[in-house]
């Protein structure tokens, strides 16, 4: 069986962190806590848990941290979390019977990352990211904010998600002001950071910049295929703010050239369509959005509820009542404790007369 070693970069954490390591602890052979600078008893915290503490000065460089911790690391694989992640207990499960079924040639390890929840704990937002890391492989992360590890060598896929579960809210600006001193004092950005640029300025309502910045990194050919497709529903995004919904629609139909479209891509043209009151050609894409397979940045209700509510609402639009039913029907069987599911059906009982 191969052997763990936790590596996480720790600021201020007294209060997640032992969260994050009851829930993490038992199934790793190490814990390396690099710790940037905390004011609270996040390094006690960490010694009593059975964490190795080490001093790292904070250099805004979210990858410095991360390799240094890696560099510590004595064990066969690598696993990073942050402190405010946790493994569910199916999720432990799962860990277990990935490090005992594990061949000790295997380069790297994707896991599901449940990155946000809704307001009863559900995964919103699933991405895959390299979670396990083989310690001799050489890897280094890269990029002083949105830091990652390219994928190479054997890479294997497993099923253990990690879940994000925040508890307070971080300096809203901090990662845009990293950008910015690494554009400044290097000259240019990789697409990479190019395309979190333009995310972070949409983030913080600036959709005229952040249109700019990702036209400027799709115009760029570079970068992952995810980012580019995710960058298209962005741009998207930032022009209708600006009221510009034929260059929103133009942002969208350019992710369409990129492969099979995701179910994000087809609710985002079905809401387009929708605003402009064409009601067949938005339950065209809520449609397709149920038919089409998920991609990179995977949100669960754009593949069930959301475009079955939204299908709803075209063929009330269409006055088709029975139809509009059965599609609230259909996304009421997605979550079952809608309230807007359960007014619809009382709604329709009324208009149908059953």
């Amino acid at each position: 069986m191969i052997t763990v070693s936790l590596c996480m970069i720790v600021k201020d954490e007294e209060e997640t962190l032992p969260r994050c390591l009851a829930s993490v602890g038992d199934l790793v052979e190490e814990v390396i806590l690099a710790d940037t600078g905390s004011g609270d008893r996040t390094r006690q915290v960490g010694v009593e848990l059975g964490g190795k503490v080490l001093d790292f000065p904070w250099r805004e460089d979210f990858s410095a941290a991360r390799n240094f911790a890696f560099s510590q690391a004595t064990q066969d694989y690598c696993l990073w979390l942050d402190a405010d992640d946790v493994l569910l207990p199916e999720d432990r499960r799962r860990f277990r019977q990935l490090k005992e079924t594990l061949s000790p040639d295997t380069d790297v390890v994707m896991l599901p990352y449940h990155a946000a929840l809704d307001e009863r704990g559900r995964p919103a937002l699933t991405y895959w990211r390299e979670r396990l890391l083989r310690r001799q492989g050489g890897f280094r992360w890269e990029g002083a904010v949105h830091e990652a590890i390219a994928p190479r060598g054997k890479v294997v896929w497993g099923d253990a998600a990690v879940t994000h579960k925040k508890t307070k809210p971080r300096d809203p600006g901090r990662n845009l002001r990293i950008l910015e001193k690494v554009r400044g004092q290097r000259g240019w950005l990789t697409p990479r950071e190019q395309f979190y640029y333009g995310r972070e300025l949409l983030d913080l309502g600036r959709p005229r910049e952040a249109a700019q910045a990702l036209e400027g990194f799709l115009l760029g050919g570079q970068g992952w295929e995810e980012d580019r497709r995710q960058a298209c529903l962005d741009l998207s995004r930032a022009w209708q703010s600006l009221g510009e919904e034929g260059r929103a629609l133009e942002a969208l139909t350019q992710a369409l050239g990129m492969g099979v479209p995701r179910p994000e891509l087809c609710c985002q043209l079905g809401d387009w369509y929708f605003r402009c009151g064409q009601w067949q050609g938005a339950a065209f894409w809520y449609q397709a959005a149920l038919d089409c397979p998920e991609g990179g940045f995977s949100r669960p209700q754009c593949r069930g509820y959301y475009p079955s509510l939204q299908l709803c609402l075209c063929w009330y639009r269409l006055g088709d009542l029975e139809r509009s039913r059965a599609w609230n029907r259909r996304a009421a069987a997605f979550d079952p404790e809608s309230q807007v599911c359960r007014a619809n059906e009382e709604f329709f009982a009324q208009a149908l007369g059953r």
